[in-house]
């Protein structure tokens, strides 16, 4: 089941305000990620120092997640970069995060980035060949 839709931004604070308004709800504080040396971003295989401005709007079965990135390399960064604010993913929570990216890099879906937060790792995948969207992967901490 699809539990977050990822969505760039260049202004966390008007696309947040703008979400709540029409949503009808509190605006959420934005934070960044975690430092690079809890994250251990990599990007396309290589150390990245990235971090971004999250937003997160729990909707009842989906989460919304405006992002914000930092000007280093990542996914973030180079999707605003490439396409401009707007769709950036959908999240998948699992299990057994090495062997989901081996199953979907076995159907052509390339790493393109991981890394920790205070609680779990994820990983993005280049689904978009197959699906139109890169796909997360989230494993939470039991």
């Amino acid at each position: 089941m699809i539990t977050q839709i990822g969505i760039l931004v260049h202004d966390i604070e008007a696309v947040s305000k703008a979400y709540a308004d029409f949503f009808g709800v509190d605006t959420p504080e934005w934070f960044w990620t975690d430092t690079p040396d809890k994250a251990q971003t990599e990007y396309l295989g290589e150390p990245s120092q990235a971090r971004a401005k999250l937003a997160f709007f729990n909707m009842d079965s989906v989460q919304l997640e405006l992002i914000e990135p930092d000007s280093h390399p990542s996914t973030w960064r180079n999707h605003l970069n490439e396409h401009g604010e707007g769709p950036h993913h959908i999240a998948f929570v699992i299990e057994g995060m090495k062997e989901k990216i081996a199953i979907m890099e076995g159907k052509g879906m390339k790493l393109q980035q991981k890394g920790e937060y205070t609680g779990g790792r994820y990983a993005y995948l280049d689904s978009v060949p197959q699906l139109k969207i890169l796909v997360e992967l989230l494993e939470n901490d039991r």
